[in-house]
């Protein structure tokens, strides 16, 4: 496989082009907005002249990670010779849905058919194509170029061949692929989100504020980041998502979203991408500063 068709360029999509295309792989990114593709690019080229500083690439790294990316608009030009397509669109089941059963219609029989979803079920996935056992998922971890887990999950019809033949690129990229099963929210956020969503419980319920729950959790557990300053990184509408696919597939109400989470969304108040979350944006994109409305 050496023709890699990345649908999406947000986050994870530019993070996923940016990864296959510096370890050599010939990527076509796709996205239906010229501006989105233009916004991927520059995040590439930023992230690309990071490393660069930190001397971890050359120069001439860049330029050949850059030269191996073409941007596109139209799925079935830039699928037409895919050995391997992985889609990278917003966390929601109907448009997955759709993008697969255009996938199945454009790519040639040949292409194995991946998705970057968080939660959603690759079986139900895979059975709206003719292709059933040719779609896996690939859940890389943001941001995509630093790190090293890929969850490998196979569907219910998912062949031994193309699960080896993902686990052995997933090496080739750098990554450690780890493979697990099949259910909702697979094995990376059926553990975090739980979390997250008892931190925000936790704040609900008024036991501690923001950046004293996220010290606990940082300073006692030795995480990296917080859970709500976590939350707010990968975005507070995209927890709720994931949560919703996990409370509905397994009808346990452990799952239920918080109602602070809920309301949080339904006011747009989702985190780094609008500018607040649990935390202020507005003058840095590190979590310094308490949100108002939990900081008195």
């Amino acid at each position: 496989m050496k023709n890699i068709a990345i649908i999406g360029a947000g986050t994870m999509g530019n993070g996923i082009a940016h990864t296959f295309a510096q370890t050599g792989f010939k990527v076509n990114l796709i996205d239906i907005s010229d501006a989105a593709l233009e916004r991927g690019m520059s995040t590439i080229t930023k992230n690309l002249d990071r490393m660069v500083a930190k001397e971890k690439i050359t120069t001439a790294d860049k330029d050949a990670t850059l030269a191996n990316i073409t941007t596109i608009t139209s799925i079935k030009e830039g699928v037409e010779n895919a050995d391997l397509v992985v889609e990278a669109a917003t966390e929601n089941v109907d448009l997955k849905l759709k993008i697969f059963k255009d996938l199945d219609t454009t790519c040639p029989e040949k292409t194995i058919l991946a998705t970057n979803t968080s939660s959603i079920s690759i079986t139900q996935i895979a059975a709206v194509t003719n292709r059933p056992e040719r779609v896996i998922g690939m859940h890389f971890m943001n941001p995509v170029p630093i790190m090293k887990l890929v969850e490998i999950i196979r569907g219910y019809n998912t062949t031994d061949d193309v699960t080896n033949q993902i686990m052995e690129m997933s090496k080739k990229l750098g990554k450690i692929p780890v493979e697990v099963n099949d259910y909702p929210g697979f094995v990376a956020n059926r553990i975090l989100m739980p979390m997250i969503n008892e931190s925000i419980e936790t704040l609900y319920n008024g036991v501690a504020g923001v950046s004293e729950i996220d010290t606990v959790m940082k300073l006692g557990m030795a995480h990296p980041m917080g859970p709500l300053q976590l939350a707010d990184f990968i975005g507070l509408d995209v927890c709720l998502s994931i949560l919703e696919v996990m409370y509905n597939g397994f009808k346990n109400p452990k799952y239920a979203p918080c109602p602070l989470l809920v309301n949080m969304v339904r006011a747009g108040k989702l985190g780094i991408k609008s500018g607040e979350g649990f935390y202020n944006y507005a003058e840095s994109r590190k979590a310094e500063k308490v949100s108002a409305q939990f900081s008195s």
